[in-house]
């Protein structure tokens, strides 16, 4: 029989030395577009703090305010004690902005995916998942009672195989707004027509898409016209926190209310965050000119990559994927990125497929352009 520490050793063996061997390093501060550590400041082109929103200082001030008024905790559950003024006007809020009669607050994305899905489904039930959807979608579609079935990367046609398949409970398609990894759009439009013909739901997870596009920021699926009967919304890119929500109908937020253990069962989000989600979103939805900037930076960093000597995705989002395949030559390349001052993590399987290792170099408002061209010139120069 093999002892607990004879398990951990072996598997811990089998990763150390490896380019999947993971590391945490102590950073000291960043703000979208530099980062700080002990051995000195870094340009950073690996933030999801896309609009630079995490150092606003109305946002900062509204956190301080809260922190005033409310203390530092929720103090419970928000079914017990930490459901507050400042997070049901923060779901008012969201649900006026985003079109929708409903929001909950949970206190991450992964939890919210996690929860919805495990709440809805049931074992006569399937979810038809992109297979490129995050790992928090996936696997709670896993561990659920329901089948998975799995299409093809935004290929319309892998959809509609599934779709045509019969099922006797309820089907659940599920997609990204904007990809994390790919950085590239759903057709967000031809799915929900999809899925509107079977009779089935949409769920959209658009952590990469709120804030960015659309009028006002609000998403990838108000820029295709769509929505889904259930939207996710997270806190952690563009709004400069974190935490996320759920969009949805009435009759849907009252049966989550009652059956989404992860909402019924975790510590709500301190009503000082809430306030500050509040100003950020105001922010957001004045963002234009913030916009505009992530937008121009794309569209530069793009144009004057195109002689680098790795493959760059086909991407008009912040996320701009880096192709290097093999493990040991990305990890090389970060490093010695690193060692010019430039912060760029390799993202390795199975984070991405096989062979498919990864710069996700992402680009927010904050950057210049001497910036990106800082960056361009420590790729040219790698010597990987």
């Amino acid at each position: 029989m093999m002892s607990w520490s004879d398990f951990l050793s072996l598997r811990l063996a089998e990763r150390r030395g490896t380019p999947l061997w993971r590391n945490r390093q102590i950073h000291h501060g960043a703000d979208g577009r530099l980062l700080s550590t002990s051995d000195g400041q870094y340009l950073n082109f690996s933030s999801n703090d896309y609009l630079g929103l995490s150092q606003h200082p109305q946002i900062i001030t509204a956190w301080q305010q809260g922190a005033q008024q409310y203390g530092v905790g929720s103090g419970g559950s928000g079914h017990v004690t930490g459901y507050t003024a400042a997070h049901h006007t923060l779901e008012q809020q969201l649900a006026e902005w985003l079109g929708y009669s409903r929001a909950l607050l949970f206190i991450s994305g992964y939890a919210a995916n996690q929860g919805v899905i495990a709440a809805l489904m049931e074992g006569k039930d399937r979810i038809i998942a992109d297979r490129l959807s995050h790992a928090s979608l996936l696997e709670a579609a896993m561990h659920s009672p329901a089948q998975l079935r799995r299409f093809l990367h935004n290929d319309m046609g892998s959809l509609q195989q599934h779709l045509a398949k019969t099922c006797i409970g309820k089907t659940l398609v599920v997609t990204e707004g904007v990809f994390s990894m790919d950085g590239d759009y759903a057709p967000l439009d031809v799915i929900a027509q999809q899925a509107k013909s079977t009779a089935s739901w949409l769920m959209v997870d658009d952590a990469h898409g709120i804030g960015i596009h659309g009028d006002e920021g609000r998403g990838s699926c108000w820029m295709q016209n769509v929505k889904p009967e259930i939207l996710v919304v997270t806190f952690g890119k563009a709004f400069g926190l974190s935490g996320a929500a759920i969009l949805c109908d009435e009759q849907t937020a009252e049966y989550l209310l009652q059956y989404a253990r992860h909402l019924i069962y975790s510590t709500s989000m301190p009503p000082a965050q809430a306030l500050a989600l509040s100003e950020a979103v105001r922010q957001i939805r004045a963002g234009d000119e913030l916009r505009q900037r992530l937008q121009n930076n794309i569209r530069y960093f793009r144009r004057e990559a195109q002689h680098l000597p790795f493959a760059l995705l086909n991407s008009e989002t912040a996320i701009q994927p880096l192709i290097v395949g093999d493990n040991e030559r990305c990890t090389a390349l970060s490093h010695v990125l690193k060692q010019k001052k430039v912060w760029v993590k390799a993202i390795l399987p199975p984070t991405v497929p096989p062979d498919s290792a990864r710069l996700r170099i992402t680009l927010t408002a904050n950057h210049t352009r001497q910036d990106i061209d800082a960056l361009l010139e420590a790729l040219h120069g790698s010597g990987c």
